[in-house]
């Protein structure tokens, strides 16, 4: 928990250098972790704050939550909104009071103008928008902690990920057999015992008599237990003892069954002194066996021949040893002898010479093959993956080289990273994506120099070293199952599985949240535009009518009419939005830029286009109707009857956008007509509502409202129409532009 370290470490008195990190320092043990064998006794040289977990605790309290790119953003929104709807209501004042508004009425002319201007219900789509990513994310195992992380994990320029647990399995897997016939590569990773035996490119169909004694006899040699539970595969025992248990059981050799046909006698069990572990071993033939298993060089050291009698070459296997190691595996070496004369106990006098090497075995904790599909899908979304371990650096290099991390920038390792000034490391930040044997003060350093870069950051981790990085990542992503209780307190998600898959799923949920709130966006603000439109028109154009003395101001609209618009009609609709699905394309664009602004030029451009037809269509239709009854039933009935028109007009031109705004680029057709039921849901919701605005008498009287003949219907039905066909050129119009500068490119 302490280092990240994917397998426990031995400690020993030797001295370590002055400038060695955490996990070097193989003479220390650490409050916060854990004895797994052995005993020792030990000097305490630290309490309380000094302790490398105190150290952690107090980086924890440095480390800050940053605001999410979306709170900045509708907090600019915000702003500029209020001092624009606040300068014009002001300058509606002053205008109306110049053409001779009455004080009273000019002053409720601009307070019509900031109810229609103000997106009461922007709020609430935003929050519930983030709470439909919230579940959906939720039933892809990625749990969110805090509202705002789902919309940031969206905006994601980098993800800094743990290794073990995380891009790994977390499940020590035995990969290498080498065996003085030839090396052969098992397939199959985790503890799931399925795979085949490949020597070079060719499966054996038939198991070697070498390579089932190799196998056979680590099985032996070996506490570990493998049992399949409703779920999984379960191991109990050392990981990697549980790897050569899982892989005898992969080639049908039962250990259970083996450790029946060859009972244990005695055994001299493993300690960190002498690096080996070694068993006594009762034959089916009547005979007893000596297993021997260890680290290679202590292993060949009582070893002078091969199984079988061959003649053993100790530097060729140690160059064997090397070079699996080099590709970050962990290698055991096995060997075994026949004692001279039966026995009933181990002595280390019967291991010190005499043995046959059988072979070696190297393993590793292998990538998920998930990982490297998600860490490909993140490449093509235009998302840096960065690799942060605490273990070691060849095997830190041997996994970032499968899931494709290692480039040009190599592996960077804690003590180099120390030693870097902020520029130098501003730079190897932004070329090296693999990082081994780091602290957390690394961890947390290198969040800080990504996001002075300008990066929006991820970061995943489940120890107590990764929780001062993971708070102040603008999204600190937790493991759910081997995460620590810390690890989980600090990170805005949890991960259920602790798999990197999940962050990509969980990355392009986010994107879907951020598309369809700014979908939402598309849809509010030029309702609110097209109504405050309507009112500065009226304002400024319309005449001033002197009746009884007081003058009487002709609006299209009253400021109960266009709350009803705003909170009823408008929510109604925007909230189905949320449940779009994602477009086709969401993992294969670039992540936004940080500063773009959520009003970006298109959705600015297209507000105005949009309000400019609502506002044109409400105040044809209030004129023309208000024209055509005066004469009929009166000022004031004519009227009502006008503004109950307008506001239909308004709704229905809303009913008629919100079809387009399904999608920002794409048609209707292409999107498909029933991705989204909910749509047709909140339409339906609103039509039975907008009827009870215009018939029922209880509304007519609340909101001035009148009833409506079918002839009005169907003006408002044509004129609220001619969105679909003008929003539709636009897209292709956009399209065609698209194609053009890639044609460029």
């Amino acid at each position: 928990a302490l280092t990240g370290e994917s397998v426990p470490v031995s400690k020993r008195t030797e001295p370590v250098a002055a400038t060695a990190v955490v996990g070097d320092r193989t003479n220390m043990v650490f409050s916060g972790t854990l004895v797994t064998y052995g005993t020792a006794t030990g000097v305490v040289v630290a309490t309380g704050s000094a302790t490398e977990l105190g150290r952690v605790s107090a980086m924890l309290r440095e480390a800050t939550h940053l605001e999410t790119p979306l709170t900045r953003q509708m907090a600019a929104v915000g702003k500029w909104l209020t001092i624009g709807i606040l300068a014009v209501a002001v300058l509606l004042l002053v205008v109306g009071l110049a053409r001779g508004f009455h004080w009273i009425e000019a002053k409720l002319a601009a307070i019509t103008l900031a109810v229609a201007a103000i997106p009461e219900g922007l709020p609430a789509i935003i929050t519930i928008a983030l709470a439909i990513g919230v579940r959906r994310m939720a039933a892809r195992r990625a749990i969110v902690r805090r509202l705002p992380a789902v919309e940031t994990l969206g905006s994601t320029t980098v993800i800094c990920s743990d290794k073990t647990g995380t891009l790994t399995r977390n499940e020590m897997t035995v990969q290498t057999l080498w065996t003085p016939e030839g090396e052969y590569r098992i397939t199959g990773v985790g503890y799931r015992p399925q795979g085949e035996l490949l020597k070079g490119e060719v499966v054996q169909t038939q198991l070697p008599p070498a390579v089932r004694t190799l196998l056979r006899d680590a099985a032996l040699c070996n506490d570990a237990e493998l049992r399949a539970t409703e779920s999984a595969w379960a191991l109990v025992g050392d990981p990697t003892e549980g790897a050569l248990v899982v892989a005898a059981e992969k080639f049908g050799l039962g250990v259970a069954d083996l450790r029946r046909r060859f009972p244990r006698v005695d055994a001299i069990p493993f300690e960190s002194e002498h690096q080996f572990m070694a068993t006594l071993h009762n034959t089916p033939e009547g005979s007893q066996r000596i297993v021997l298993k260890g680290a290679p060089e202590v292993v060949l050291k009582r070893c002078d021949r091969c199984s079988g009698g061959g003649r053993l070459d100790a530097a060729a296997v140690l160059h064997e040893v090397e070079r699996l190691a080099g590709h970050g595996m962990r290698v055991l070496a096995v060997a075994a002898r026949v004692p001279a004369a039966p026995q009933t106990t181990l002595d280390p006098a019967d291991v010190q010479d005499g043995f046959e090497l059988v072979g070696l075995q190297g393993m590793i904790d292998p990538p998920r093959p998930e990982a490297i599909a998600a860490v490909r899908a993140c490449h093509a979304a235009g998302i840096t993956v960065k690799m942060i371990t605490g273990d070691h650096k060849a095997t830190a290099r041997a996994i970032g080289q499968e899931l494709g991390l290692v480039g040009d920038g190599g592996v960077l390792t804690g003590r180099e990273l120390a030693t870097l000034s902020d520029a130098e490391l501003t730079a190897a930040a932004g070329r090296t994506h693999v990082f081994a044997r780091v602290a957390p003060e690394h961890k947390l350093r290198l969040v800080r120099t990504l996001q002075a870069r300008g990066e929006v950051v991820a970061m995943t981790g489940d120890g107590v070293n990764d929780a001062p990085a993971l708070k102040q990542a603008d999204v600190g992503v937790a493991m759910g199952i081997t995460g620590t209780a810390v690890s989980k307190e600090s990170a805005d998600i949890v991960l259920t599985d602790d798999n990197f898959a999940s962050i990509a799923a969980a990355v392009e949920e986010g994107r879907r949240v951020y598309d369809n709130l700014v979908k939402s966006l598309a849809f509010v603000l030029p309702t609110n535009l097209g109504e405050a439109l309507i009112i500065l028109i009226a304002v400024m154009f319309f005449p001033v009518m002197s009746g009884t003395g007081e003058v009487d101001a002709l609006m299209p609209m009253r400021p109960v009419q266009i709350l009803w618009i705003n909170l009823v009609a408008t929510v109604a609709l925007a909230l189905p939005l949320a449940f779009e699905a994602r477009e086709p394309d969401v993992m294969r664009r670039p992540p936004r830029r940080p500063n773009a602004p959520i009003l970006s030029r298109f959705v600015l451009v297209r507000t105005a286009v949009v309000a400019v037809l609502m506002a044109a269509g409400g105040i044809g239709l209030f004129l023309y109707e208000y024209a055509l009854d005066k004469p009929r039933v009166g000022h004031a009935q004519a009227v009502r009857e006008a503004q109950t028109m307008a506001v239909t007009t308004v709704v229905l031109f809303q009913i008629f956008y919100l079809l387009n705004c399904r999608s920002l680029r794409d048609s209707l057709l292409r999107i498909g007509l029933l991705t989204n039921p909910y749509i047709y849901l909140g339409i339906g919701a609103l039509l039975v509502l907008q009827l009870g605005f215009v018939y029922l008498p209880v509304a007519n009287r609340v909101f001035g409202s009148a009833p409506l003949n079918a002839d009005a219907w169907l003006k408002s039905t044509l004129v609220a129409a001619v969105v679909l066909p003008v929003i539709a050129a636009e897209k292709a119009w956009r399209q065609r532009g698209s194609r053009a500068v890639a044609a460029k490119r």
